[in-house]
This record gives C-alpha cells, structure tokens and sequence, in this order.
C-alpha cells in the first residue's frame, strides 16, 4: 500500500472517532454531566472556547484562523514527507498531531452553525428550527474525558487537596498529545533532518524561480 493511502486512510479513522465520540457526547448528555465508567475516568461533558485543555489565545476568530494556517503547513510537511520517501511511522506520527488539530477545527468551524446550544437542563440537537447557537468559525470544542486519577494529599504544600491531572480533553487532543510525545521520543532525528532537507530544498526553488 502507497504511503500516500496509509496516511489518508489513517488520518480519515481517527477523524471518524474523534467526530463520532464528539457528537455522541454533544446529541446525547447535558452540559457538565457525568458518566462515571471507573473511579479514576469519567465522560464529563463541557465545551472548550479555546485551545487544548481549555488554555485560550485571543478572540474565536482569531484562534480558528490560526489554527487552520498551522494545520495548512502541517498539511505541506506530510505531503513534502511522501513525496520525499520518509519512514512511514514518522510520517504517521506527523499525521497524528495534524489529524488532532483538525478534529478541533471542525468542531470550530461547524458546530455553532448545526447544533443548538447545550445546556445543564437540555441537550443539543442536530440542526435546529432556529439556527445553530454561534457563527461559522465560533463554534466551540467538545471535551469529555476526565481522569481524576488521584488527590494529593492534605499535609503536601501547595498541592494538597488538588487533583494530579484536572483539564477535560477529547480523543483529538489525545492525538496531538500522543503525536508529539512519539516524535520527541523516537522521532528526534528526523524532525530536524526533514526539516532541513524539505524548506531548505524548498527556499532554494524558489530562490531559483525569482
């Protein structure tokens, strides 16, 4: 198989688990209700108007636009990795963190424009009589996953009484995580070498062509 396909076929599956857990989440609870599936994991439902683990940067807008820029040269970087035959794992890895970021987008883009707005009292629906609850590019991002693994304890300063890992995340944050956890680990070497050899290669066409 052409690493071309793995790569779609790989960043097409995690798209389709990040979007079907998201609008599972979003069509079926309340705002901030909780499923608890083990005392250390829970889907805990809110919507993020930010980044990652609801840190936020500027106005919606500008953090949507953002975003599709970055995912835009992410984009370049995978197809610059095929066309130059580089391992398929990094290249997978590289796929990871691109597909986490647009599973984020398009929950910006589109689902202030198709879902009404969920409440602690009501749950969304799937294109409303009324029209969606913010513009296109507002729309916020779905989290769901808690894992309040363990409380520091009492007599610990600074940290007693606080949880271990507290932000509420989704499956395409898991992604970005995960991607960029495998590239520094594993991937070091040929991060900085396909950088070299792809927008060096890259700046010397085009200072060719002018």
């Amino acid at each position: 198989m052409k690493k071309s396909l793995k790569a779609t076929l790989f960043i097409l599956l995690l798209l389709t688990i990040d979007q079907f857990t998201k609008i599972l989440v979003k069509t079926n609870m309340n705002l901030y209700e909780d499923i608890r599936i083990f005392n250390w994991f829970y889907i805990h439902f809110i919507e993020n108007p930010g980044m990652a683990f609801g840190i936020t940067l500027g106005s919606k807008t500008f953090l949507t636009v953002f975003r599709i820029l970055v995912s835009g040269l992410v984009l370049y970087y995978i197809v610059k990795l095929i066309k130059s035959d580089w391992n398929i794992g990094y290249i997978l890895c590289v796929c990871l963190i691109f597909t986490g970021a647009i599973g984020n987008i398009i929950d910006c883009l589109f689902y202030g424009v198709v879902f009404s707005e969920s409440t602690p009292w009501s749950v969304a629906t799937f294109l409303p009589e009324g029209g969606g609850y913010a513009p296109f590019l507002s729309g916020k991002v779905v989290d769901m996953l808690y894992f309040p693994i363990f409380t520091f304890p009492s007599w610990i300063p600074f940290l007693g009484g606080e949880l271990f890992f507290s932000p509420v995340f989704n499956f395409a944050d898991t992604c970005i995580t995960v991607g960029v956890f495998i590239l520094i680990i594993f991937y070091r070497k040929e991060f900085n070498s396909s950088f070299d050899q792809i927008f060096q290669k890259t700046k010397k066409q085009t200072d060719k062509s002018s």
